[in-house]
């Protein structure tokens, strides 16, 4: 059945309007209509030049963007960090050694309630207007728990990630090449038929840049393509191995030289920002307008996580990017939709396009400004995934 979405005030597309690349790549219409036929997109243009439709349905005048796409979570674990987010808010300092309590907390979860916890967190990032999300692994720090993971992520999304090396766990303390020998091995062995990425935390505290080489090597060599988490505690070299290794992105980039940026604006790798984090740990915000400035491609991601980014809101995200991020509405809903797509190589989510996924956000409002202009109010007013209308 065909279903023509019509009387949108302010849609947004991401598909440029000009082809010489000049235009606003939003691509934002106004008095527009979407044509949804199935699980794809079949027309998008103006309201008065729509196709008939066996099903109409008003919007109101409110606006309409594409799913969000959230190119970075964490969402099978077990155990609960809300102390220590509470320590961090009265002056602690954030530290990688924290994962550790939640790896605990994880092997020690049955595995239906690592998948009940599980569903239960899509189902709020769905309400919230998220339609593609990306699951990595990094909780289980065992072949056994990192199996299990990276199983139950692939049940509900193909965007998995393999996150063996996210921490040293405690039994392979001070024998850190020890243990990346075990997640370039056997880890590797029993998780890549279930993931699609692989990732490493290079960062003090976490993994160098020589282990994190010879884990991403191995991980391309299975056949699965790179990320990388980097300078997020400090500036380091983990950006320049993610850009000369062609990883997808580099996730955090919370201190980037001068240096990094220029390589960043000189690759396919995204840079994924995370500003749910600084919130959480009161870090200071990237700057993500030197970074578009300079021709960086950014996305933006929850990074939800017990420990140090424990929200599932996109628009919350948007809102702290537009607020202390020099992100601009309409980049920050490009980053969190299209951005992320980019992040994850996908060219059928984060745009409405004729042949594109039918991921759409109706909003309670009569522009995406709303987003950023009012925070904390739930304006997600109707979410459709794969064409189907969600709730």
């Amino acid at each position: 059945m065909a279903t023509l979405l019509t009387n949108i005030a302010e849609l947004t597309t991401n598909v440029a309007l000009h082809g010489d690349g000049s235009g606003d790549r939003t691509g934002t219409l106004t008095d527009a209509a979407v044509l949804i036929e199935g699980e794809r997109i079949a027309w998008v243009g103006a309201a008065a030049d729509a196709p008939v439709a066996e099903e109409v349905i008003d919007a109101g005048g409110r606006a309409v963007i594409p799913g969000f796409v959230d190119s970075h979570s964490h969402l099978v674990f077990g155990g609960d960090r809300a102390a220590e987010f509470e320590a961090r808010m009265a002056g602690q300092k954030y530290a990688a050694g924290g994962i550790r309590s939640t790896v605990a907390a994880t092997r020690a979860a049955t595995e239906d309630e690592l998948r009940t916890r599980l569903r239960g967190f899509l189902d709020e990032m769905l309400a919230q207007g998220t339609t593609t999300v990306e699951i990595k692994s990094g909780y289980g720090l065992s072949v056994v728990d990192e199996e299990r993971l990276v199983r139950l992520a692939a049940e509900v999304t193909p965007e998995v990630t393999f996150l063996g090396a996210h921490v040293v766990p405690a039994e392979y303390a001070d024998r850190s090449d020890e243990y990346v020998d075990l997640v370039t091995g056997p880890m590797l062995d029993a998780c890549a038929p279930h993931a699609k990425w692989i990732d490493v935390f290079c960062e003090t505290g976490a993994f160098t840049v020589a282990q994190s080489r010879r884990v991403l090597e191995a991980g391309i060599a299975r056949g699965l393509a790179p990320r990388v988490h980097a300078s997020q505690l400090g500036p380091g070299d983990g950006v320049r191995l993610a850009v000369e290794l062609g990883a997808a992105s580099i996730d955090h980039g919370t201190y980037l030289t001068d240096a990094d940026v220029g390589a960043l604006a000189g690759s396919d790798t995204v840079l994924t920002l995370l500003p749910g984090v600084e919130f959480s740990t009161r870090q200071p915000y990237p700057d993500a307008r030197r970074l578009i400035d300079a021709g960086v491609t950014v996305a933006l991601a929850c990074d939800t996580n017990p420990g140090s980014s424990f929200t599932s809101s996109m628009p919350f995200c948007i809102a702290v990017a537009v607020r202390d991020m020099g992100m601009t509405p309409g980049e920050a809903v490009w980053a969190a939709t299209a951005g992320g797509a980019k992040a994850l190589r996908r060219d059928d989510v984060g745009v409405i396009a004729p042949g594109a996924r039918a991921d759409l956000v109706l909003l309670d409002a009569p522009t995406r400004i709303h987003l950023a202009y009012r925070p904390g109010v739930p304006l997600v007013r109707q979410v459709w995934k794969d064409g189907d209308p969600v709730g």
